[in-house]
C-alpha cells in the first residue's frame, strides 16, 4: 500500500479552497480534501480614518475598515475608558454606552461633551486583535465663568481670583486690572492691531506673572481653571478684574470686583483678632480683653435682603448679581466684624 502526501509551504490566504487526491485506475478513484486559511485582522488604514476635528454641532462619520478570515468584528470605545456618549436616532438625547458595533461611527451634531480619543478595535478570534486610534476635536468659541464676581480681603493678605474656561482649540488666557476691556479683545501688546479703545476709556493693564501676582492655568481636556493670586493686598489693588480667553473662534471674559473688608474695632487683624476665609466661608474671631473670651462668629448665607441692601450702600455698591453674597456677623455697633462673602 502506498501513501500520497501534499505539503503546501508558506500556507498563503490564496491557498484557501479544496483539494483533490486522485488515483488513474478502472474505476477512478479520488478523495477530496479541503483547507480553510485563517487570517488574523488587520485595519486598513488606507480606508480608515485619520484623526478629525470638526466645530460644534456638525456632524462626523469615524470608519475602520478591517480585513481578516473569518471576517473581523469591529467595535468602537472610549480610549480613556469612560461611556461613549451617542445619539439616539431622531433625538436629542445622547445616552451612555460602553461601546458600539459597527465599521462606521456616525456622530450627527457632536458636543464638546463628546471629544477625545477613539478606539477601533477588529478581533475574529485569530490572535492577536488590532486597534487603531482615532482623535476627535470639536473645536467651538471660549466660555467664561467666574464663581464668585464679588470678592473681598483684609489689607495684608494674598487674594486668589479664580476663572472657569471652557475652549477648543486650547485657547490664550489672560488677566486685565481696571478699564474696560473692548469688543475685539485687542489692547496695547495684545493681538498686535490697535488697541480698540475709544478716546478716553481707561485702558485696562495686563497683569503678568512676578513678584506680586502669581498667575496659573490648569487644563483638563477642554476645561480649564485661571487663577490669579495678587499677594500682599493694599487700596491699590481694589478694582476690577478681567479674566479673558480667546482663540481663533471667539473670545469670551470673566470680571470680578476686589474690594476691602475692614475689621471694625481695631486697625487690622493682629493677635487677638483673626478673619478667616477658606473655601467661601468666612469666620471671625474677636477676642474680648480682660474677659479673656473670644467670640467665634461664622458667616451665614440665609440672610435678608434689607440687611444686605443696607450694607452695600454702606460700602458703596449698588449693583447686585446672583453670583453675590453679603453677610453681616454680629453688628457693627457691638464693635464685631463685618464680613463679607
Amino acid at each position: 500500500m502506498r501513501t500520497w502526501r501534499l505539503r503546501i509551504r508558506q500556507l498563503r490566504e490564496s491557498d484557501r479552497g479544496c483539494y483533490m487526491c486522485q488515483i488513474n485506475t478502472s474505476p477512478m478513484k479520488k478523495q477530496i480534501g479541503c483547507i480553510d486559511v485563517q487570517v488574523p485582522p488587520n485595519i486598513v488604514d488606507e480606508e480608515s480614518s485619520a484623526d478629525i476635528a470638526v466645530q460644534e454641532g456638525e456632524d462626523a462619520i469615524l470608519t475602520c475598515r478591517a480585513t481578516g478570515h473569518p471576517p473581523p468584528r469591529v467595535t468602537w470605545k472610549r480610549e480613556d475608558g469612560d461611556f461613549m456618549l451617542l445619539r439616539k436616532p431622531g433625538s436629542r438625547e445622547l445616552i451612555k454606552v460602553e461601546s458600539f458595533n459597527g465599521s462606521e461611527l456616525r456622530l450627527p451634531r457632536l458636543e464638546r461633551r463628546q471629544m477625545g480619543a477613539y478606539l477601533c478595535i477588529a478581533s475574529n478570534d485569530v490572535p492577536p486583535a488590532v486597534s487603531k486610534r482615532v482623535s476627535l476635536s470639536v473645536h467651538f468659541a471660549p466660555s467664561v465663568r467666574a464663581p464668585s464676581q464679588l470678592l473681598g480681603a483684609p489689607l495684608g493678605s494674598d487674594v486668589q481670583l479664580e476663572c472657569h474656561v471652557e475652549a477648543s482649540p486650547t485657547p490664550v488666557s489672560y488677566w486685565l486690572k481696571g478699564g474696560r476691556v473692548p469688543q475685539n479683545g485687542f489692547i496695547a501688546g495684545i493681538g498686535g492691531i490697535g488697541n480698540g479703545l475709544e478716546v478716553g476709556q481707561p485702558r485696562p493693564e495686563m497683569l503678568l506673572d512676578g513678584p506680586k501676582y502669581m498667575i496659573t492655568e490648569k487644563r483638563n481636556g477642554f476645561r480649564g481653571i485661571m487663577t490669579l493670586l495678587v499677594r500682599s493686598f493694599s487700596p491699590s489693588d481694589v478694582g476690577t478684574y478681567h479674566c479673558v480667553s480667546t482663540n481663533s473662534l471667539g473670545r469670551a471674559e470673566g470680571t470680578l470686583r476686589l474690594y476691602e473688608i475692614k475689621i471694625h474695632g481695631s486697625n487690622g487683624i493682629g493677635d487677638s483678632d483673626q478673619l478667616n476665609i477658606i473655601g467661601g466661608l468666612a469666620e471671625a474671631t474677636r477676642d474680648r480683653g480682660n474677659s479673656g473670651s473670644k467670640s467665634v462668629i461664622k458667616s451665614s448665607t440665609n440672610q435678608i435682603i434689607t440687611s444686605i441692601l443696607l450694607v452695600m450702600t454702606s460700602l458703596g455698591i449698588y449693583f447686585l448679581t446672583s453670583t453675590i453674597s453679603l453677610v453681616v456677623v454680629n453688628s457693627v455697633q457691638n464693635n464685631d466684624a463685618l464680613v463679607i462673602r
